[in-house]
This record gives C-alpha cells, sequence and structure tokens, in this order.
C-alpha cells in the first residue's frame, strides 16, 4: 500500500504584479489579457487608484514582516502600465516606496512594457524609483510587426525600438532589464535571436505562446485533446519519440547559436534554467522545473489574482474572489489552485509522475496543462516539445563535461 503523499506547507510570496492600468495601445493578436477565454478585464478599472495602492503596501508589508522576507519584488504590469503617464506613474511608486520603507521592507521595482512610451519624462521616473525595464521585442521588423500592431493596424515595431534607443542611453541603461520575446514558428530562430542582440539585452526571456489542451498553441492544433497517457521518455537514456516538436526544432536552433557563442552576449533564461536542471541546481521559474509558484495579481481593482497566464483556460480561471481590502495575502495561499502550485510534483498528474525528466520540465507552466475535465493535472501541451530540448540541452552539456573530464567516462548528467 502505497502512503499518501504528506501536504506540505505553503511558500510566503515573494513577487506582487500590479495591474496598474488595464488597457493598452497595442492590440497584438497572442494577447492572454485580450483575446483569450477569460473576458474579466473588462469590467476592471482602467487605472489603479492611490488608495487600492495604499492598501496594496499594507498588506505586502503584513505579509512580508509576518514571514521574515528579505525582500519583495513589485512589478508594475497591465494592460500597459506607462499609459498611466509620467505623473501618475510616478505618484504611485511614491506611495507604494514610501509605504513599504516605512514598514522596514526593500523592495526591487520593474516593470514590464511595449516599449512604445519610453520617452524621456517616464524614464526620469522611472530612473528617480529604480525601476527595473523589461521591453516586449519579437526580434526583426517584420517577425515582431505580424503580431505586435497597434489597433488602426500599423506595427509598432519602429517606436518600440525608439523606445529601446532612449532605455540604453548611459543614463539609463542600468534600469534595462532584457527582453520578452514571444516564439513564433514562422520566424528564424537564429535571425530572431540575432535581432534580439542588436539591442544588447542583459537577458532575454523567450515565452512560449500561451495554449491549453482545449486551445493549443500555433502550429500544436494536432494536439488537440490528445493528451499524454505516457511520458514521451519511454527508458533511461532515450531520446524524445520522434514526431512533431516543431517548439523544440526552433528553440534548439536559438540554444545552438548562443550556446555556441565564443563569449557570453546575454543571459536566456528558459536555457540557464534547463541547464542548471540537468546539473541537478536549483530552478527559481515557474516556466519549468518544480520550484512553488511565489506570485499574486491584484488587479486595479484591488481584486487578488492567481498568475494571469491562467486567462487561456477558461473564463474566471485567475480569479480567487479575495482582494486587499477584505483579505490579506496569506488567504491566498489557502486556495487550491495555489496550493497545487505551490506542491512540486505532488502537484502533477500521473503522466508527469512517471516521467524521467519531471525534475526539469515540472510540467511545464500550470496554464499549459489545462483540459476541460481533467483540469491542470495533465502534461504541459508543450510536452513532446520540452522533453525533446531537454534532451538536446543535456546531450550538449554531458558532451561538453566529458570533454572537461576525459578521466570520467561514466559520467552522467540528471541521471537518466
Amino acid at each position: 500500500m502505497t502512503t499518501p503523499p504528506v501536504p506540505q506547507p505553503p511558500v510566503s510570496l515573494r513577487q506582487f504584479i500590479l495591474k496598474v492600468h488595464s488597457r493598452c495601445n497595442l492590440d497584438c493578436d497572442y494577447c492572454y489579457v485580450y483575446h483569450s477565454a477569460d473576458t474579466s478585464w473588462q469590467a476592471k478599472p482602467r487605472v489603479m487608484d492611490v488608495a487600492v495602492a495604499e492598501q496594496v503596501v499594507r498588506r505586502v508589508a503584513e505579509h512580508a514582516v509576518a514571514h521574515r522576507l528579505p525582500d519583495v519584488r513589485v512589478v508594475l504590469h497591465g494592460g500597459e502600465p506607462l499609459l498611466l503617464g509620467a505623473g501618475q506613474l510616478g505618484e504611485l511608486l511614491g506611495v507604494l516606496g514610501r509605504g513599504l520603507a516605512e514598514a522596514g521592507v526593500p523592495v526591487r521595482f520593474s516593470l514590464q512594457t511595449n516599449g512604445v512610451l519610453l520617452t524621456p519624462d517616464i524614464l526620469d521616473v522611472l530612473r528617480r524609483h529604480r525601476v527595473g525595464v523589461s521591453v516586449s521585442l519579437d526580434g526583426t521588423r517584420a517577425g515582431h510587426d505580424r503580431h505586435r500592431r497597434f489597433p488602426k493596424g500599423g506595427g509598432s515595431h519602429g517606436q518600440v525600438m525608439s523606445g529601446l534607443a532612449r532605455l540604453v542611453a548611459p543614463e539609463y541603461r542600468h534600469l534595462y532589464a532584457g527582453l520578452l520575446c514571444t516564439v513564433d514558428l514562422a520566424n528564424d530562430p537564429v535571425e530572431t535571436y540575432e535581432a534580439l542582440l542588436a539591442s544588447r539585452p542583459p537577458r532575454i526571456d523567450l515565452l512560449l505562446p500561451h495554449g491549453t489542451w482545449e486551445t493549443p498553441p500555433p502550429g500544436l492544433a494536432f494536439r488537440r485533446r490528445r493528451i499524454p497517457t505516457a511520458p514521451p521518455v519511454a527508458t533511461r537514456g532515450a531520446t524524445a519519440r520522434t514526431g512533431r516538436t516543431p517548439y523544440a526544432d526552433w528553440l534548439r536552433g536559438v540554444f545552438d547559436r548562443w550556446y555556441d557563442a565564443p563569449g557570453r552576449e546575454t543571459g536566456i533564461r528558459l536555457f540557464e534554467e534547463l541547464m542548471a536542471g540537468v546539473l541537478g541546481g536549483a530552478m527559481r521559474t515557474e516556466s519549468v522545473g518544480l520550484a512553488p509558484a511565489t506570485l499574486a495579481v491584484v488587479e486595479t481593482d484591488g481584486s487578488i489574482e492567481q498568475s494571469d497566464s491562467l486567462k487561456v483556460a477558461y473564463e474566471g480561471a485567475p480569479e480567487t474572489g479575495l482582494d486587499v481590502f477584505r483579505h490579506s495575502f496569506d488567504d491566498v495561499l489557502d486556495e487550491p489552485l495555489v496550493r497545487q502550485r505551490q506542491s512540486g510534483a505532488v502537484g502533477l498528474g500521473p503522466t508527469c509522475g512517471r516521467c524521467p525528466l519531471v525534475a526539469v520540465c515540472g510540467g511545464g507552466l500550470f496554464a499549459h496543462r489545462y483540459a476541460p475535465g481533467s483540469g491542470f493535472r495533465n502534461p504541459s501541451v508543450y510536452c513532446a516539445d520540452l522533453a525533446a530540448l531537454i534532451q538536446h540541452i543535456r546531450s550538449r552539456v554531458r558532451a561538453d563535461l566529458a570533454r572537461a573530464s576525459p578521466h570520467r567516462p561514466g559520467l552522467d548528467v540528471m541521471g537518466t
């Protein structure tokens, strides 16, 4: 008789994503906020009021002090957060910064933006409050403008590049946190990577388009409702079963170009996390690995939600029924889906539990596991792609380690 797993105590929240503006000046066709199953954005106030921000500060400080956190991260998000304008943005950051300082809670501010509104007055505000800035850029002009367009249809690449040029100027360069690029199979992977490098990012996040087993991402429509009942890795040391892994193929092209460069050009979070995983190290992202989720989202009206990537699953998926006026962030930790997202391998379904790559893959991003009827206890819709990519990275790392240790022929990476 198998002993049931013991539930793990909840892990305190460390990252608080504030939806400070619920609308956007672009209409990206893959946007999970405005073009997915959940439509709750339509009922949200456009702007986070100062009174909401003040209550957020109280709740964040309360949580940080109770759990003795060394610091917290506050991420300004949207919509497009820079639609606040320099005045409102400065006021909001002032409220957040002063409140947390008075509570003795160190904070790291960051912001995700489409880059169109990175004007000198905005950048001055961000510099004053030491806000790290990540910008969405999908590579070349053609690749970017295919999806990231203004509501009237014009592409945004030119305006984004102008904003980036201001951000990388010497007086603001220290704010530059990196680029966010959504993978598009129609774009050449190496050409995309080298276009991103042209903006000299300290880090790149390569993002898989959001999708589920009910609504698969582009290029994976053949997987609709065909949820695997066995892991894509059959035996010790096996390669992924042959089949269509278009995202793994695309990412392998970028990985090899990045990994084989004579010097470090930039960091790529996905690759670095997977390399850490195959070497048995700690992984710190929610998209792969088994690290517990430690973020909460606060909408413009003060409602507390889970990761907004869940919007792709079904109407109301991120909602908790909680808000910062009536509830603490400790209340969030009691939410069933939050507990599942924090439970590591225990929260995965049987297919993932049998897979030798589970410690590295971790089932993929939580939202990508959804299917009607079985919820989130499924492999990622990217299961085969993740397996193929992990095995490629493992083989490259293993070969390098073997060359560095010629007298250790039995050296293995990840033990699979």
